[in-house]
């Protein structure tokens, strides 16, 4: 079983650059849900110009770091999360209103310190993490073309765009030789059990359909406008009777489309009580980077 897919044709460059624009859209999400609930966070009901705010802020904290440590950079690493798993909206949505609404530098702090921070003791996770990204498969050697294809990212999908290409940068310079990717073909294997959302941005969309295809017999069951990543075991009844009926018999559903069997995504998430804590038990976007394809969190930033 697969659950949140990566698509095995594009590893490992153009995968992130794709990842790109599927965050930029995931952000585009937040802010929209956080104008829905205008009433608690007073962020405004248009969600162009709540984004419009929250690159406001990036441009103020580039200039003046919250608290000396949190800058633009920083700042998307506390934002980052929240594409992976929504169930961080409502903290970021706090975070980001206490420093519009009441110049409250302080949220911004403890955000970063509880949720981005953490990745700076991941060193030898991310050690790991660069070792397979850059020995998978060949990477463009010349910075040039790493500039030129990020600005037309920026241009596009400004939210992640740079952040991952620093991220990923060691490729660019890696000193050992690189490796072609893998031919997952397959027609010899038992039934294949596959879940993506079709709003996943760690994992695109793509990647579980190429997937799909490339695995004759398998089955792709398709989460409709979810956009957690690892949609399994996390409260869908449908995607979880799937996965049930599979571990006890083996039993896979089959379609006459590109999904087999369609989901409704689980609901969002509501605005919580000021006095509730934020979800402390979810990981960081990169802390659970030695999962095998960097597990419930997928690949890249």
């Amino acid at each position: 079983m697969l659950d949140s897919i990566v698509d095995p044709t594009a590893v490992w460059y153009d995968a992130n650059i794709n990842q790109d624009y599927a965050f930029d859209k995931r952000h585009k999400a937040l802010m929209a849900w956080i104008a829905k609930y205008d009433s608690t966070y007073k962020l405004g009901t248009d969600p162009k110009k709540v984004e419009a705010k929250w690159y406001a802020m990036r441009a103020a904290l580039a200039k003046k770091p919250a608290g000396g440590k949190v800058g633009a950079s920083e700042l998307e690493d506390i934002f980052i999360p929240g594409g992976y798993n929504n169930a961080y909206w409502p903290t970021l949505a706090q975070t980001f209103a206490a420093y519009v609404n009441d110049h409250d530098t302080a949220a911004l702090v403890k955000a970063y310190d509880n949720i981005a921070a953490i990745d700076a003791s991941g060193d030898n996770g991310y050690s790991i993490y660069t070792s397979v990204q850059c020995r998978d498969a060949s990477w463009p050697r010349d910075w040039k073309q790493w500039r030129k294809d990020n600005w037309a990212v920026y241009e596009k999908a400004p939210f992640m765009a740079w952040n991952n290409a620093w991220y990923n940068a060691p490729c660019a310079f890696w000193v050992t030789k690189t490796l072609k990717p893998v031919n997952v073909a397959n027609s010899k294997l038992p039934p294949v059990l596959l879940f993506q959302a079709t709003d996943d941005a760690a994992t695109p969309y793509q990647g579980g359909v190429t997937m799909h295809r490339l695995l004759k017999g398998s089955s792709l069951v398709v989460e409709q406008g979810g956009g957690n990543h690892g949609i399994t075991l996390g409260g869908n009844a449908c995607l979880d009777q799937y996965l049930a009926t599979y571990l006890t018999n083996g039993k896979v559903p089959h379609g006459s489309g590109v999904a087999d069997a369609v989901c409704q995504k689980s609901p969002d998430p509501k605005p919580q009580a000021a006095t509730q804590k934020s979800p402390s038990t979810l990981q960081p976007a990169v802390a659970a980077v030695g999962d095998s394809l960097r597990g419930i969190l997928g690949f890249g930033r």
